[in-house]
């Protein structure tokens, strides 16, 4: 049945203005339009977001049987990570170290002299682009696959039972819904007094889109996102410093004495580190670039950079404005979603996952997340170890570490013991010519179990898995040890650090 708006409108359209209320005459039609909504739709399990944790749950409740929707705001599937983060991110970290080995001296040491070379940003920009149009798409095929219907819009907590998505053109859809899961994910915490115009001053998502590579770029944080990214650009020709307010790089959860190591190795490489330092502002010359003003954090005397590129990488908040949780009380804890052991927020059939709860802002602490929480839904058992779950810096050499790092057994008073192997003694590492870094191991003094795994090499991020199983099914160091690794690999360097840490020695050092 059509809207009240439509047939006003069409019969403007035809000349019958005499058939018109006579206040409406005389005005265009396309001012009468409205929106009819369209048929409600009945689910038992409504997603709101598509991003690692929301495509994921959704596919496993549908899996599990349950009648799924899925609400994405967005034009494409894939939330942050595969759009404007994890993806696109790698893919400018892989091609840009390529580069910067073809660049440097590198493939000169192993007999590789090329003339003539130069950089194609926009051909790199391509690539990185196809890979996430790639992915994204992937996602659509996979819903269809899986029989998940996808509704794109805004979508709304209108019930407890209701969900409404309301697209661009004001049009909504109605979803009635058993049960509702929020997984909006997180957006970039905004630096105060600082606008960001994705240009000169840019974000974690205008970085990966610049048109150019700057000349100096100053980057203002030096976490995970910071250091992936002024890696990115320093390998292809900019001058990057990055302004820290902690002592430290790496963020929060890494341990000491791989961040030491880990700066060691990216300052060799030409990145810049003022630690201990806070940003109090930034002004845009005349000629576009940009003073940075900078001040010991203890506070001191003022210092001033300039750059014609200033990124900010302090962060990330969750995403959580306008999903209706205030009309239905329920209250933010910190920004974040209040929610039990089985996700479950104040009201029982309203769950939520990922960046907008508690824990690490990580995309497969999302995905876990979303497939416990509707095997929960289903009666199955909720269980997760955060403990168990890794963290990776894909810079190279990549860092990754899961558990407790040192300070934190410290901490906690409890008693450890360490095992180290350097990768400069490892034989695959030798014949590939990437010895930087280490594997430290810590292990319960007493019993021997593995409390903590932290790796700083090529290939970081794939070893740490191995230490993630380990950590997950309670092995102690001397399982692993036991266990034989093919040779010659570079994660013989993690079984030889369990050697160390559980028998004292390690056989190769």
């Amino acid at each position: 049945m059509q809207s009240l708006g439509r047939v006003y409108s069409t019969l403007a359209k035809r000349g019958h203005t005499r058939l018109l209320p006579g206040s409406l005459q005389g005005i265009p039609a396309v001012l009468l339009r409205t929106y009819a909504d369209k048929s409600p739709i009945d689910a038992d399990i409504t997603v709101i977001g598509s991003g690692p944790g929301g495509y994921v749950a959704a596919i496993k409740a549908a899996q599990l049987g349950f009648k799924t929707v899925c609400v994405e705001k967005n034009d494409t599937l894939g939330g942050t990570c595969l759009n404007v983060g994890c993806i696109p991110s790698k893919a400018l970290l892989n091609s840009s170290h390529l580069y910067h080995l073809a660049q440097g001296k590198d493939f000169a040491n192993r007999g590789i002299e090329i003339m003539g070379l130069r950089l194609n940003l926009e051909k790199m920009m391509e690539q990185k682009s196809g890979a996430v149009k790639a992915l994204t798409g992937g996602i659509v095929h996979l819903f269809k696959q899986n029989k998940v219907t996808h509704v794109q819009g805004y979508g709304k907590i209108t019930g407890k039972n209701q969900v409404t998505a309301t697209e661009r053109d004001g049009s909504t859809q109605v979803i009635n819904t058993k049960n509702v899961l929020i997984a909006t994910g997180s957006e970039v915490t905004p630096f105060p007094g600082l606008e960001v115009d994705e240009e000169s001053v840019v974000s974690s998502t205008g970085a990966l889109s610049l048109k150019k590579v700057p000349e100096k770029m100053v980057v203002i944080g030096a976490g995970v996102i910071g250091v992936e990214l002024g890696s990115v650009w320093q390998r292809l020709g900019a001058d990057v410093t990055a302004v820290e307010y902690l002592a430290h790089i790496g963020g929060l959860g890494i341990d000491m004495e791989i961040s030491k190591n880990f700066q060691r190795i990216l300052q060799k490489q030409g990145l810049k580190f003022k630690l201990g330092t806070k940003v109090t502002g930034a002004t845009k010359r005349p000629d576009g670039n940009i003073d940075v003003s900078i001040e010991a954090a203890a506070g001191g005397k003022a210092e001033v950079m300039t750059c014609d590129v200033l990124l900010v990488c302090v962060g990330r908040r969750p995403f959580t404005q306008n999903l209706g949780l205030e009309e239905l009380g329920i209250e933010l804890d910190r920004g974040k979603i209040p929610i039990n052991s089985r996700f479950q927020t104040k009201i029982p059939n309203i769950y939520a996952i990922g960046d907008v709860v508690a824990g690490p802002m990580l995309a497969h602490k999302a995905e876990d997340e979303g497939i416990l929480c509707v095997e929960g839904i289903a009666g199955g058992a909720v269980h997760v170890d955060y403990n168990c779950v890794p963290s990776v810096i894909y810079t190279h050499p990549e860092v990754a570490w899961v558990g407790k790092s040192e300070e934190q057994l410290k901490e906690e008073g409890i008693p450890y013991k360490i095992g180290k192997f350097p990768f400069a003694a490892n034989s695959r590492a030798k014949t590939n010519a990437e010895t930087d870094g280490l594997v430290k191991i810590l292990s319960h003094k007493d019993t021997d179990r593995m409390l903590g795994a932290h790796i700083l090499g090529t290939g970081a991020g794939e070893m740490i898995n191995e230490a993630a199983l380990a950590m997950e099914y309670g092995a102690s160091c001397e399982d692993v040890a036991r266990v034989c690794h093919a040779h010659p690999t570079v994660s013989e360097a993690f079984r030889e650090a369990n050697l160390a840490a559980s028998f004292g020695k390690a056989i190769n050092f």
